[in-house]
């Protein structure tokens, strides 16, 4: 082994090892044991953040249940007025395979009705940032169309496309594609003057400079347009059912009132909330994967906000 001398400590150190253990810091050594240890203080942060922002509405929901069970149970309510959650879940998982059977058009519909407006949303409001007077020739209209009643205008659209998927992709595509259009509109007028000037300058051409600068700027506008009607969707299905259909959620919550079952509709408004929901979080998923940098900024802030605290 190679020995060098100390001229301060007087002793001997190996070469390969010339500082001290007991004077190294904590970069040298430590944080490997340390990290397998515990978790890393990301992850904890990352924890107590969802716990923090998901618990209290847990809380708030279960108690909700809490009370309405009581209520149903103790408050002398006839079961076929107000039943408690627990006989909502029990004839739910008791009529799970009609529920099942009836989802799977609601789902296909809301998904499809979706889609399409996605499309035409994207599509419009490409063509409306391109046209200054094809905005103000169509903003009106599509303004007047978010004001008709939903439960009036579905049986006219049942009556004119028949009982098939048709009238249902039509009207779920009527109540989710206003708000995300507005959304696209608005994110594109919000992009950065300079942004575009200089990509003007670089020789960038109109349709470049939408690609480049105005849709990207667009996006968070876009997702929040996106979020509203995603929570519109299962209901514009539901309600074109409603008015005329074989099967789906909406003519089994139709039948299950005629038949006095509140349970049997409870259980399935429960199915189309969850639906709801689901297509909510994904929205949610589909917006962290398409910006990744607004996340990274956000947990930058509050990882800086609990330092401080």
């Amino acid at each position: 082994m190679a020995v060098s001398f100390d001229p301060l400590g007087g002793g001997e150190n190996s070469a390969s090892d010339p500082i001290p253990e007991e004077g190294r810091g904590p970069s040298a050594i430590g944080e490997s044991g340390r990290d397998s240890q515990s978790p890393p203080q990301g992850w904890r942060s990352a924890f107590t953040r969802a716990f923090a922002r998901f618990f209290p509405a847990a809380l708030a929901f279960a108690l909700l249940l809490l009370v309405w069970e009581f209520y149903a149970r103790l408050g002398g309510i006839a079961p076929t007025v107000l039943p408690a959650p627990s006989r909502v879940l029990e004839q739910a998982w008791e009529n799970r395979a009609a529920l099942a059977e009836n989802t799977l058009p609601t789902i296909r519909a809301t998904l499809a009705g979706f889609a399409c407006s996605l499309i035409a949303a994207f599509a419009l409001s490409a063509l409306v940032d391109f046209l200054a007077p094809l905005r103000r020739a169509l903003f009106p209209l599509l303004i007047a169309s978010q004001t008709l009643p939903l439960v009036a205008i579905a049986p006219l659209v049942v009556l004119w496309f028949g009982f098939g998927l048709l009238p249902k992709i039509l009207l779920v595509a009527l109540v989710t594609f206003f708000p995300m259009m507005v959304a696209l509109v608005e994110g594109y007028a919000a992009t950065s003057a300079e942004i575009s000037q200089m990509l003007a300058a670089m020789g960038a051409g109109r349709w470049r400079i939408f690609w480049l600068a105005r849709l990207p700027s667009a996006l968070p506008y876009f997702f929040a347009g996106l979020r509203i009607s995603i929570t519109y969707a299962v209901v514009g299905a539901i309600f074109a059912e409603y008015a005329g259909a074989a099967k789906g959620l909406g003519i089994y919550m139709l039948s299950a009132k005629n038949n006095f079952r509140p349970d049997l509709v409870l259980a399935a408004v429960a199915v189309s909330s969850a639906l709801t929901l689901a297509l909510f979080g994904l929205a949610v998923v589909v917006q962290r994967l398409a910006m990744p940098w607004e996340r990274a900024g956000r947990n930058r802030k509050a990882e800086a906000s609990e330092r401080r605290s």
